[in-house]
């Protein structure tokens, strides 16, 4: 289940500790330069070793992590989350989803005042 001795591939190590879901988004997000290892972009075969700080930029979101445990293999969440120490910054606020305008099914097309109307309520916003 673990691998405390050798050396581990970075998106492996990702993966295992499930900042990805999958090990080709690891790799893929290593190929773009979307990770740093001790702030140098690395490739997706690059070792990583237990004291480094590891920075994955995915899905819109930064996760800055330490190595505390070497993984080869995928392991349960709470496993996963001893092997590193997150010093990520807070999530952003998620923003509320702007209503959108909907026409009854069948009401057929807007007419001028309904149009007026559209355009007012979209521009107090």
């Amino acid at each position: 289940m673990t691998a405390d001795e050798g050396p581990v591939r970075v998106d492996s190590w990702i993966w295992s500790v499930r900042l990805t879901k999958t090990r080709s988004q690891a790799a893929t997000a290593a190929r773009g330069g979307h990770v740093k290892v001790n702030g140098e972009r690395v490739k997706a075969a690059h070792s990583v070793k237990v004291g480094d700080e590891v920075r994955v930029r995915h899905a819109g979101r930064e996760r800055i992590v330490v190595v505390k445990r070497l993984l080869r293999k995928r392991v349960g969440a709470p496993v996963a989350a001893e092997a590193y120490v997150d010093n990520s910054p807070p999530p952003p606020p998620v923003t509320e989803i702007p209503v959108v305008a909907r026409r009854e099914r069948g009401a057929g097309r807007p007419t001028k005042r309904d149009r007026r109307e559209l355009d007012r309520l979209r521009e107090t916003r």
